[in-house]
């Protein structure tokens, strides 16, 4: 990975960190301004808000390692596949 690839990616976590303590920020003020609801009726919501949160990281975070998976399972076909194009190319028997 070339250090402009890590750069993009800090910065854009960084972005999407920077959103995320926005939203709570003003989910909290506006449940904490609201007068027409109950203090019991806050906490629902936001105790509803965390555990939307927590499966939404554990949705991204599964969804993130199929993907490696499959890459993984990729790179692993592809050495295989040149491995054997190799040895129908070269005519030699790899050494194990």
């Amino acid at each position: 990975m070339t250090d402009s690839n890590r750069n993009d990616n800090g910065l854009i976590i960084l972005f999407n960190a920077a959103g995320v303590v926005i939203a709570y920020g003003m989910l909290a003020l506006s449940l904490y301004m609201s007068p027409d609801v109950p203090l019991s009726m806050k906490g629902y919501w936001g105790i509803g808000i965390l555990l939307l949160t927590l499966s939404l990281v554990n949705f991204v975070k599964l969804r993130f390692d199929v993907r490696l998976s499959e890459d993984h399972v990729t790179r692993l076909e592809e050495a295989r596949n040149e491995r054997i194009l190799s040895e129908y190319v070269g005519g030699e028997n790899p050494k194990d």
